[in-house]
Parts: structure tokens; sequence; C-alpha cells
């Protein structure tokens, strides 16, 4: 598989299951910026939680959040290289999952998913953290 040096490409290596949903690697060109978005909850700019306890109204103003902070830095949803999402125990994943994947707007970084028994921000059903690479 050939890799361009000038770009992030994501990549689906034969042998590894097969998924529109993500992708397996990213491989970042040298000189890249690499931008971490620390874990966004579904808080609003005033600190307030947004949803009560619909986890597909939560994901929503999570995925907000997300794109404010790669704005702020330059980057959108197709520079992402790498997206951690963890869920509180007992959320129903189907429910996030087609909010969450309508904001990527197709891009297919990998992805990483848990469980945690609870998050620091009271009443968050899930949190999204996120690595993006902007090339020159």
């Amino acid at each position: 598989m050939l890799v361009s040096m000038n770009r992030n490409s994501l990549l689906r290596p034969d042998g590894l299951v097969r998924s529109p949903a993500f992708t397996h690697v990213a491989v970042v060109p040298p000189g890249s910026t690499t931008v971490y978005i620390g874990g966004q909850n579904a808080v609003d700019g005033d600190g307030r939680l947004v949803g009560g306890d619909d986890v597909a109204a939560q994901t929503q103003q999570v995925m907000k959040n997300l794109h404010v902070a790669l704005a702020a830095a330059g980057a959108t949803v197709h520079d992402l290289v790498m997206v951690t999402i963890l869920l509180v125990e007992g959320v129903d994943l189907n429910a996030a999952y087609p909010v969450a994947a309508a904001e990527l707007a197709g891009a297919a970084p990998p992805v990483v998913a848990a469980r945690v028994a609870g998050l620091g921000v009271p009443g968050a059903l899930l949190e999204v953290s996120a690595v993006a690479a902007v090339t020159s």
C-alpha cells in the first residue's frame, strides 16, 4: 500500500476487519502540526450540561465542541487521525453513533471506544478526545 507523504493517510490494512466507520492506521507526513483535543463533554460555553439523559442530544453538543476546538487550531474533522470516545457504562452506543458519524462528515480516523464508570462532569454520558494533524 502506497502512503502519500504530503497528506494524512488513513489505512485499512488487509488482514484487519473492514469497517466503513473507522480505519486502523493513520500516517501523518513530516512537517504536519499535531493538534490534541482534550476530552469534550456535552457542556456549552457557559459550563451548563446540555441534553440531560438524552445521549443523542449530548453527542450533538460534544461534536459541536469538537468542531469548535478543531477550528481554533485551523483544523477540521478531515484532519483527525484519532478519536477516543468514552461512554458511561449502560449508555446506548447505538443512540450516540449516528449523531457522531454525521458530524464526522465522512472522515474515518481510527476510533477507540471504551466504557467507563463515570466522567468528571456530573451527568455527562460521553466524552470525546481527538488528535488531528494539519498538513502544510
